[in-house]
């Protein structure tokens, strides 16, 4: 099925439609960014009218072009495309721009508006994503794709502005996507030479077309208002199928207003009533504020109405298809619903049951068991993956002419890592993960906090957690980082203190709808000693009773990952002195948070004294301690030297625990 591309007339005709209505939509709000709207549209137009591959009234469709706004500043263009092509984006909500409750945020959100396929407006990060979900469609296609049928065979577009390619992740994206040679991706760089402060020119003198030529792309160069050019070069970056491609499209910000085209102005305010109505005149538009022209309406229409039946033949291939390969159908169903067995639980802790040493080692020993249950996991590390034990042993790496692999390597490029996890994710069909030592924790986190705003289950291993890493010194001991990472609203952060807790700390990352932090360590730990009544279920409720003594205990003292068998040899040495402690094991603090107040108050009692245990920085211990609690902790950064000489300085061997404890309940 040939579609006929839009005459350059009619494509104009809809560029301004988007030019007036984000303009109007900024105004009315007094608040956004009319400027890249304005300067994108013809390219947005040419992209949209004549290639980009979707269904409104299936916008979840598997199959779909994935098309991002990487500058997510300019939602508006956004919005106004998904409403000129028929998604569920009424005239209200473009009205109700940037308004409470309203499905037009100041920044596109997954989740919150039909169409909008990532949360962007950090910058840089939509450039990335988008390179993770060509990794994985490139993956699907090798798991899916016959002869026969490809159910799997759509392109991921990306529209990004100066400052995305500015901002390093993108850097380390783009050096990723050429060296696996993602064909799959056509990016257009709206080149307007335009930021906050003014020109690019004044921090800026980068030869773009050099740096992606040297990255391995496809460059190409257009007039970005001229569409028959921009059409052109989209088309020639689908038919280079060997390396990602980006169109360098010179545009004007604000195109069409006398006064503010070209100014850095444009980029962040409205233009106000008067420059509307220049603008107005300028480019002949005379309709109606918020109104959109019949001709305009049936040059998109009739876009979708062609869409809608490539969408059903689709359907029709796909149906056949499924019917046809029984054991491609099943991986799909299973990849697509991420489907989990039902004996998750038991399969997880047989495969480290009596196993002592460190969590990173007893995770590697589990992410095997994981990778032959979940065909969707997927996943690797920043060039650490021998130290996090990250790889999924007898499966291949994914390089350019093997995506059939599992086992991806990011090199050295923890925030790129990030940002193409969550691409993956969004895309669907994969749980994917990515390994760094706990303190680079620091250079991913733009992205893991985007993980948490966008719900994704993203799985992060996070090793060497504490100042028990050792000789490596402070630059490697992360002291603030589980801290940190707790403030992140929505990630889950798992400390597990031995290989029962690490098999079930695995299991609450694969059953949670959103990002996991798994905190572990460098360093051997043995097996905790727990009651007969233990169930996997009360470390799945982030903290249960390790030990308690017959009777009211005259203390608790509470614990995560590595300190946890600290605390109860030091309940061993206060017994002996007549003080009977109760100890309970944290791993994932926010988990036991969100538990009934009769079930906290199981484990901990109200009115016994509480003591905290962790090799880090204490501040989220206090929703548990409380005022008059005991926290035992480091607030400064770690030494170069053994871990058992820095356990004695610090202050976290097992009498020196005890000593504090008992010299706190004295008090």
């Amino acid at each position: 099925m040939h579609h006929i591309m839009i005459p350059a007339d009619k494509a104009r005709r809809c560029a301004d439609a988007i030019r007036i209505i984000s303009a109007e939509a900024v105004d009315r709000a007094n608040s956004g960014h009319p400027g890249l709207p304005m300067g994108a549209a013809d390219c947005a137009v040419a992209l949209w009218g004549n290639f980009l591959e979707f269904n409104p009234d299936d916008p979840r469709w598997p199959n779909r072009d994935r098309f991002i706004l990487s500058a997510g500043h300019g939602s508006m263009l956004l919005y106004s495309l998904l409403h000129l092509f028929g998604f569920d984006l009424p005239m209200e909500e473009i009205k109700n721009f940037r308004q409470w409750g309203s499905k037009t945020p100041g920044h596109p959100e997954f989740g919150h508006t039909v169409g909008v396929e990532v949360t962007t407006g950090p910058l840089g990060q939509g450039f990335a994503n988008g390179v993770g979900m060509g990794i994985a469609s490139k993956m699907a296609a090798e798991r899916f794709n016959t002869a026969d049928f490809k159910p799997v065979n759509h392109y991921i577009y990306a529209l990004c502005g100066d400052g995305c390619l500015q901002e390093g992740v993108s850097y380390e994206a783009a050096a990723l996507a050429g060296h696996l040679k993602l064909g799959n991706l056509i990016y257009i760089y709206d080149s307007n030479s335009i930021t906050i402060e003014g020109k690019t020119d004044l921090a800026w003198s980068e030869d773009v077309e050099g740096r992606f030529n040297a990255s391995g792309w496809h460059v190409q160069k257009v007039d970005g208002h001229n569409n028959d050019q921009i059409g052109a070069a989209i088309a020639a970056a689908k038919a280079e199928t060997g390396k990602p491609s980006i169109i360098i499209a010179t545009t004007h910000i604000a195109f069409g207003s006398p006064k503010c085209q070209g100014t850095s102005g444009a980029h962040g305010s409205p233009l106000g009533t008067d420059e509307i109505a220049a603008t107005r005149a300028n480019l002949g538009w005379d309709s109606a504020p918020f109104e959109v022209p019949q001709d305009v309406r049936d040059t998109c229409k009739q876009r979708v109405e062609e869409l809608k039946l490539r969408h059903a033949s689709w359907q029709r291939g796909f149906e056949s298809w499924h019917a046809a390969n029984s054991e491609k159908s099943k991986l799909w169903d299973e990849m697509w619903h991420k489907h989990l067995p039902a004996n998750l639980t038991e399969e997880l802790l047989a495969a480290v049951a009596g196993k002592d040493g460190a969590t990173r080692a007893l995770s590697g020993t589990v992410l095997q068991k994981v990778a032959a249950l979940v065909p969707s996991l997927v996943g690797g590390s920043a060039d650490l993956s021998p130290s996090n034990n990250s790889d999924i042993k007898g499966a291949p790496s994914v390089q350019a002419d093997n995506f059939a692999g599992r086992n991806l390597h990011f090199g050295i490029r923890e925030h790129a890592m990030g940002a193409v996890i969550n691409g993956m994710a969004l895309y669907g069909c994969f749980i994917p993960y990515g390994a760094t030592f706990l303190v680079f924790a620091d250079y991913c986190r733009p992205a893991v906090r985007l993980s948490a705003l966008m719900k994704q289950q993203a799985v992060y291993i996070f090793t060497h957690d504490s100042f028990f890493v050792g000789e490596d010194g402070p630059t490697h001991q992360p002291i603030e980082h589980v801290a940190s990472l707790r403030l992140i609203p929505g990630l889950q952060v798992i400390r597990p203190a031995d290989g029962v807790e690490t098999a079930l700390a695995w299991q609450a990352a694969l059953q949670y709808s959103g990002p996991t932090a798994l905190i572990l360590t460098r360093q051997k730990l043995p097996v905790i000693s727990r009651p007969a009544s233990f169930t996997p279920d009360d470390a799945l409720k982030g903290g249960y009773i390790v030990s308690t003594p017959a009777g009211t205990p005259d203390a608790v003292i509470m614990a995560s990952g590595s300190e946890v068998h600290i605390a109860a040899e030091a309940s061993v040495v206060l017994a002996g002195r007549g003080i009977n402690v109760r100890v309970v094991s944290i791993p994932c603090l926010e988990t036991f948070l969100t538990q009934s107040a009769e079930y906290r108050a199981h484990v901990a009692p109200a009115g016994i004294p509480r003591v905290a245990l962790e090799a880090g920085c204490g501040q989220p211990w206090g929703r548990i301690v409380g005022c008059d609690g005991l926290f035992i902790g480091i607030d400064h950064f770690g030494a170069s030297a053994p871990d058992k000489v820095l356990a004695e300085k610090f202050g976290f061997t097992t009498p020196q625990v005890a000593e504090r404890v008992q010299a706190f309940l004295k008090k």
